[in-house]
Parts: structure tokens; C-alpha cells; sequence
């Protein structure tokens, strides 16, 4: 059995993915202790939201008190640049490849699916994280909440 070969993915190509991944992913509290996903989009969102303001603050506070404009300029950009960093990693993450004891988890979820008699896409390749999260999304609208307990 031969799998596709995925070719690497672009580095401006990683942010879209890295917020299409933020919005697909779970935010359940039980996934939590498995997953560093729900701190890192969690904390992601926060920076897409605060650090602009943060950054133009600063910019304008340190020419205002008659600072350098070279000191100004990099304060601000590394303040817009934490956001970025989040999806970055948040992209990168979705086209990882599961490792084999989440691999064993994702087929036992997608068999619950299976079994509750919803038709599934066959999966092509090695699944990633973005599968993962695809599957849990639709785990968590279609299935009872308990469907966690029995993994």
C-alpha cells in the first residue's frame, strides 16, 4: 500500500492553515491534559486581539517621551509578531502526523462515529492533526458527551 506523497507545505500557506486549525479544533476542557492546543489557541486568539493595540502603544509612547525610533519600531514589530507565531505553530501542528497512540485513539473515535452511523470520508495517507481535529469537531456535535469516557 503506497500513500501519497504530501508535498511541503509553504510558510505563508501555514498561517492559513494554522487558523483554519484554530477554528476546527475542540475546545473541551477533557481534551485539555492530552492536548496543548487548547492553551496555544487560547492564548493565540488573546494576542490576535491585544497586541496591535499593544503595539502601536508603544510605538507612539516611546516617540512621544523623545525615544530612539530604531528601539521603537522593533518593540512594536515583536509585538505583532507573537500573534503570528501562534498560527505559525498552530499550522505547522495540523499537517504534523499523528504519532501512533493518538493514531489508535483516532480510529477508535472514528469507529464511534462509524458505529453511530455516520458516513466518514476514507482517510487518505497518514492522518494528520487537522484530521484529528475535523473528527473530534464532528464527534462532539453528533456524538453524547460520554463518547470521551469510553476511550
Amino acid at each position: 500500500m503506497s500513500t501519497p506523497e504530501k508535498r511541503p507545505v509553504s510558510f505563508f500557506s501555514l498561517f492559513n492553515r494554522g487558523q483554519h486549525y484554530a477554528k476546527t479544533w475542540p475546545l473541551d476542557k477533557r481534551l485539555a491534559p492530552v492536548f496543548i492546543e487548547n492553551r496555544i489557541i487560547r492564548a493565540t486568539r488573546y494576542a490576535i486581539r491585544i497586541m496591535p493595540p499593544i503595539a502601536i502603544f508603544t510605538l507612539c509612547w516611546q516617540i512621544a517621551l523623545g525615544g530612539q525610533l530604531g528601539p521603537a519600531v522593533a518593540t512594536a514589530l515583536f509585538a505583532l509578531s507573537l500573534p503570528m507565531q501562534g498560527l505559525w505553530w498552530l499550522g505547522k501542528r495540523s499537517v504534523t502526523p499523528l504519532p501512533p497512540s493518538i493514531l489508535n485513539w483516532f480510529y477508535e473515535v472514528r469507529g464511534k462515529l462509524q458505529e453511530a452511523g455516520q458516513a466518514l470520508a476514507p482517510v487518505e495517507g497518514k492522518p494528520d492533526y487537522q484530521a484529528l481535529a475535523d473528527t473530534l469537531k464532528r464527534a462532539f456535535k453528533q456524538l453524547d458527551k460520554t463518547f470521551l469516557d469510553d476511550l
